[in-house]
């Protein structure tokens, strides 16, 4: 899960850039970067957060009409400068690319781009591989000008090339703004528009809560398998190059996107309620003594409400979250997520004391977030505390870009509910099902048909992902978390351009 951003107009637009990363920013704490072009480009990228990689003297410096932005997470414990993005190739024009999602034939890739191509590679990336893989689709072609079939011939290229998840944009020296999004349309890509006196400024972005922000007027989703160019002359082409079959992500409605956003048709925040609404019929039926409903702030907030509504039961904030402690989920590595939980939660004694709690959270990954959790409401002088789990039992990682653990960390891969309940100490839990997770968000928009959601399921969208590939992934990110573990506890530096970086 990254952020990427994309911006052409008619004047610099640094500062569109750098107010949409900042709104992007639950997208990835880890990383930023942003790349303009004016018959030069100008990058500036590093690790940390967006007003932390960028000052006054850089934004100044980055000057030109068009550009691109990306905040990242990393996916396997890292954190490294080089992995940072936008990449960037000289050749053809001078290309610069961001990336969402995650090449699963990566490796395969590198090798031909190194032995076919005779191109070097300068980090793990598989985001650096698809820059490639697209740049040289586009020199092949030899074009003295781009137009739109160049472009659209390229991304046909990199479609059939690549696989896996891949929302895209890309910077084209003196050509224009590239957006792209797999044919499974796995990870989402948006575009909208501002007027310019009797012109348009354009975006592509993540998520619209970012043209809501910036008073861009959203226009709809990139389709699976579209390519959308906006020239250099700031005129919208788009084509399905590779025609698709919708399968988005879940999980960005269950904890990745932002509420306010709406992802192919369905309104993020709706979406959660409805989720929370789908359990309530299941902690019914357990008979249960409720006097409040505590969310797990900020993703079971929706979800909470929802539960609370049809339960006929008080709502509550029970916990104090400190907002300077960035979103546990997306830390590198478990021992910095647990410590970081000490103070990012704060329970409010009063909603706890005597009382029988039901605690609602987005989703229970490794289970010690939760364990920890529990724990505090009972410090507090809770009398009997329930947890619920606004989507199913997480059995499977994620081979599309989110660093959902391997399968042997995950707490639901080989423990049932009961033996759940009793390794996070609830007196009571309750997890959404699969068809009542789909049907939430399917209300929204009854046209999606399919999901990718592997990490519930078991069975992934594209046809590579395999249990031997799974295994693969799983061992690649345990050696890189353990190679980076040993080098921090010699007090090292971690050799980061080695780290795995799914992103």
């Amino acid at each position: 899960m990254c952020g990427i951003l994309a911006v052409s107009g008619y004047r610099d637009v640094i500062q569109d850039l750098y107010d949409g990363l900042i709104v992007l920013q639950h997208r990835g704490q880890d990383a930023a970067g942003i790349v303009t072009y004016d018959n030069q480009f100008h990058l500036k990228k590093s690790t940390g957060m967006v007003s932390e990689v960028f000052h006054a003297s850089s934004l100044q410096r980055l000057k030109g009409p068009m550009g691109i932005g990306h905040v990242r997470y990393p996916t396997a414990g890292c954190s490294s400068e080089f992995e940072a993005q936008p990449f960037f190739v000289n050749s053809p024009y001078g290309m610069a690319l961001a990336h969402n999602g995650n090449l699963t034939n990566a490796a395969q890739l590198a090798k031909e781009i190194k032995e076919q191509d005779f191109r070097h590679l300068n980090t793990t990336s598989d985001s650096e591989v698809l820059l490639n893989v697209f740049s040289l689709a586009l020199r092949k072609q030899r074009p003295k000008h781009v137009n739109p079939e160049h472009i659209f011939r390229a991304v046909r290229t990199v479609m059939r090339r690549c696989k896996g998840a891949y929302s895209a944009v890309s910077l084209i020296g003196g050509q224009g703004i590239v957006g792209f999004r797999d044919p499974y349309g796995i990870r989402p890509l948006q575009i909208g528009r501002k007027r310019f006196g009797m012109k348009y400024e354009y975006m592509i972005a993540s998520e619209n809560t970012v043209f809501k922000a910036m008073d861009y007027e959203f226009m709809r989703d990139v389709q699976p398998g579209e390519c959308v160019f906006i020239d250099k002359n700031n005129r919208l082409h788009s084509r399905v190059v590779k025609k698709g079959d919708l399968h988005p992500c879940i999980f960005e409605w269950v904890y990745l996107a932002a509420p306010d956003s709406t992802i192919d048709g369905v309104n993020v925040y709706k979406a959660r309620v409805r989720m929370g609404e789908s359990l309530a019929k299941q902690i019914k039926a357990a008979g249960i003594h409720i006097d409040s409903v505590i969310p797990i702030p900020d993703t079971g907030r929706p979800a909470a409400a929802g539960l609370a509504d049809k339960l006929k039961v008080r709502y509550r904030e029970g916990f104090v979250k400190n907002r300077y402690i960035g979103r546990t989920f997306i830390m590198p590595g478990q021992e910095m997520r647990k410590r970081s939980l000490n103070f990012k939660l704060h329970p409010i004694d009063l909603e706890f004391k005597g009382n029988c709690v039901l605690l609602v959270d987005d989703s229970i990954v490794r289970g010690n977030t939760s364990r920890k959790i529990v724990e505090m409401a009972r410090k507090a002088g809770a009398k009997k505390v329930y947890f619920a789990s606004a989507s199913p039992p997480i059995i499977g990682p994620d081979p599309y870009g989110i660093d959902l653990p391997t399968t042997t960390e995950l707490i639901a891969s080989d423990h049932t509910i009961p033996e759940i309940k009793k390794m996070i100490g609830a007196d009571g839990l309750f997890y959404n099902t699969v068809d009542d997770m789909r049907r939430s968000i399917k209300i929204g928009n009854p046209k999606i048909k399919h999901f990718s959601d592997g990490c519930f399921t078991g069975k992934y969208p594209t046809p590579e992902v395999t249990p031997k590939m799974l295994r693969e992934l799983g061992c690649g990110r345990n050696e890189a978390r353990e190679s980076f573990a040993r080098e921090e506890d010699n007090g090292n530096n971690p050799d980061q351009t080695k780290m795995m970086a799914l992103v």
